[in-house]
């Protein structure tokens, strides 16, 4: 049985509670998916690195000219800097993305001779991939029982209570003691489309909200 992040076993209750959430969830957006588009878990690797602090649907805009350019590792591995900021620029933050996917492509060439791994402690050690981008890649590729923590995973575990925690790390570790091994895979594309459509940042609908009753978030309203 996995321990929470203060080292503590769930009860049951929150165990049975956490089940009932993602259920719930989980028939609310059966077919939750990243909405990355990839052909190869290098694309979806690399995809996932540039999809911060911007939309899905810029990165998807930006990478097909950027993967028809350097299809592979090696190929971005060896590339102008200048050339792969003007692919990604739209994405924002072009310089650092562009000096991160560089290393990570250089990583992947040298350690892994350009093919991305299917476990965790080895994608982190490719540079610039936190536990969030190796979890989603390992959840959409191999259907691996990994939870990505974003900002909305972060805010609705803890406005559900499953977690009393700031830290991702710790956050992941709540919700894989709690929530069910065969929910992990898709859990985190769930609560992420749920944190929109309903458990929004500024304006929650908690009137419509179908898991209001389970939820002890003081602020409900």
């Amino acid at each position: 049985m996995r321990l929470m992040a203060d080292g503590t076993t769930p009860s049951e209750s929150q165990r049975r509670r956490a089940t009932r959430i993602a259920d719930r969830i989980a028939e609310l957006y059966p077919e939750a998916r990243t909405a990355l588009d990839w052909k190869s878990p290098w694309q979806l690797l690399v995809s996932t690195a540039i999809s911060a602090q911007t939309t899905d649907e810029n990165v998807n805009k930006a990478v097909p000219g950027l993967f028809a350019r350097f299809p592979d590792p090696e190929d971005l591995a060896n590339a102008d800097p200048e050339e792969v900021e003007q692919l990604i620029f739209s994405t924002g933050f072009y310089r650092q993305k562009t000096r991160s996917i560089i290393s990570l492509a250089q990583d992947l060439v040298d350690v892994y001779g350009g093919v991305v791994p299917d476990d965790m402690d080895e994608l982190v050690k490719l540079k610039g991939v936190g536990r969030k981008t190796a979890s989603v890649v390992l959840a959409e590729v191999w259907d691996q029982p990994e939870i990505a923590v974003d900002t909305h995973v972060k805010r609705v575990a803890n406005r559900l209570d499953l977690t009393v925690h700031e830290d991702p790390v710790k956050i992941e570790k709540d919700l894989k003691a709690q929530v069910p091994v065969r929910l992990h895979s898709r859990f985190s594309m769930r609560v992420i489309l749920f944190g929109r459509g309903v458990c929004d940042a500024r304006k929650p609908a908690c009137g419509t909200c179908p898991i209001r009753r389970t939820c002890h978030w003081p602020g409900k309203s």
